[in-house]
């Protein structure tokens, strides 16, 4: 096994309160009935919360863990419209005023974050940098001149360049002026007590478990029902499998592990790599220091169980390529990505006339995900929006293309295959300390953990969600799925959805 340094959780998350609000209690507010609610609270909740507060609205957001701490609070969180090469392909495969639109609906995003950092004097690290897509290699240097011509065409601020402040040459970038990058857990803790109160609500640590639409709508929770006019879905992947979105992509993980760097070492600006075991890379203050923030390794989840050995890659990569002695963070993160590349923002279903839901932000969620809740407060308020048919989530989807054909096939094998696993595997006595398996017991599939205190954590390893067989990651001593991404605990408790319920008890 290969050993990882650095403290095991987001600097973000680790630099910031734990759970300001309080859970829903239906109790304590019995019939609570507001305009919208919101299921989730990462960034497109947070941003359609406020925007919706603002225009008068009476929110309440519905959050499973604590605010921010879900994929937003694990992102590198560049907010950018260079989604490394996404324009070349966007004009190819949907034309090039779709892919205008695109760029033009990202750097709005861009705009609506910077708008309320300035008028609500939200301390959140927001600083504008450049951003750049780079290739090392002459080999990749084509990709890397077409996305810049495909940008330019699209009037985007694109220009190619061959140098940069990357302590190591490359071949050339496409280089982005005037983006951004800000500590994402602060500005959505920030929006948050802006938007509670006078009507509005933030619930912390309270887990959605049913939705019925109606008028209202109902919001069935944990701990009682609440009910609204409209109900937006902001769940990374949503938790209703109505609409089928848990078909209409796949859930990619992602790795970052964080160190003190030397000033002279530092890059200005944002960066990504191309090609295979390409790199992202920022820095964001750390006191009166400087943090680095080196990210790849990425894979489908649960596909991968020597976890510690992506962590191990990119902690080399920063001795060799920043001089780093020593790490100070490291943790994983999860985005659903697009088969057409475009998020899903919309009604749930063609059905479904309050039910809204967003998804698909495709690895690049602090843009397409302030977009996604700018697009939803639109919805709700009957608005036009210029971006609407783009990102609709009842458009057509690509069910037939390379790539969806592959990763549904890929979801029927492990449905099907990983059931073979630990069948000869009949006892716990087979699991070692520190280590995780699939068993079979009594003929029925076992998920156990062995903790080094040589107890054993037994739970079922088929997932509520769908029924599939969850995998081991040893870095993080949880159970993947390897269909549609949700994560459990060794004890069966809910990491990240779309289940809604634990694993059951062994």
């Amino acid at each position: 096994m290969t050993s990882v340094t650095g403290k095991p959780v987001s600097y973000w998350i680790d630099s910031t309160p734990q759970g300001e609000f309080p859970t829903f209690q239906a109790d304590l507010l019995p019939d609570l009935r507001v305009d919208v609610a919101i299921v989730g609270g990462g960034i497109a909740g947070m941003t359609a919360a406020m925007l919706l507060k603002q225009a008068g609205k009476t929110v309440a957001v519905i959050e499973a863990d604590t605010i921010g701490a879900g994929v937003t609070g694990k992102t590198t969180a560049k907010i950018t419209s260079l989604h490394q090469l996404v324009y070349a392909s966007l004009i190819k495969e949907h034309g090039e005023e779709k892919a205008r639109l695109y760029g033009e609906s990202n750097q709005a995003a861009i705009e609506q974050v910077s708008l309320w950092v300035r008028s609500e004097e939200i301390d959140c690290d927001f600083s504008r940098r450049s951003t750049y897509t780079f290739a090392e290699s002459s080999g990749q240097l084509d990709k890397i001149k077409d996305e810049v011509e495909a940008a330019q065409r699209l009037g985007l601020p694109a220009s190619f360049v061959t140098e940069t402040s990357l302590p190591f040459p490359i071949a050339g970038a496409v280089k982005f002026d005037n983006q951004a990058q800000f500590h994402p857990r602060k500005y959505l803790q920030h929006l948050a007590r802006l938007i509670s109160g006078a009507g509005s609500y933030i619930f912390e640590h309270t887990r959605v478990t049913g939705l019925e639409e109606g008028a209202p709508c109902k919001i069935v929770t944990e701990r009682g029902v609440l009910w609204a006019q409209d109900v937006l879905i902001t769940t990374n992947l949503p938790i209703s499998d109505e609409g089928l979105f848990f078909a209409k992509g796949y859930p990619q993980r992602s790795y970052i592990v964080a160190a003190e760097v030397d000033p002279s070492q530092a890059p200005e600006g944002m960066y990504i790599g191309v090609g295979e075991g390409y790199r992202s890379l920022r820095t964001t203050p750390y006191g009166d220091r400087l943090l680095l923030m080196i990210g790849g390794e990425g894979h489908k989840v649960g596909t991968v169980e020597d976890t510690e050995s992506r962590f191990a890659k990119l902690e080399e990569y920063g001795r060799d390529r920043f001089g780093i002695e020593s790490f100070a963070y490291r943790w994983s993160n999860q985005d659903i990505v697009s088969f057409d590349k475009l998020p899903y923002v919309g009604r749930l279903t063609p059905m479904h006339e309050h039910t809204f839901v967003a998804t698909g932000f495709s690895l690049w969620g602090m843009s397409n995900g302030t977009l996604a809740g700018m697009l939803l407060a639109d919805a709700v308020q009957g608005k036009d929006n210029p971006w609407e048919s783009l990102y609709d989530s009842l458009r057509v989807t690509p069910f037939l293309s390379g790539t969806s054909i592959k990763e549904n096939l890929d979801v029927g094998k492990h449905w099907v295959g990983d059931r073979l696993k630990g069948l000869t595997e009949h006892s716990l006595n087979d699991v070692a300390i520190g280590e995780g398996k699939l068993l079979t017991i009594d003929g029925k599939k076992v998920a156990a953990y062995r903790d080094e205190q040589s107890q054993i954590h037994a739970v079922s390893a088929t997932c509520p969600h769908l029924g599939c067989i969850v995998n081991w990651n040893n870095a993080e001593k949880s159970w993947d799925c390897p269909c549609h991404g949700s994560r459990f605990g060794c004890d069966g408790e809910i990491l990240q959805g779309p289940a809604i319920q634990p694993l059951e008890q062994a």
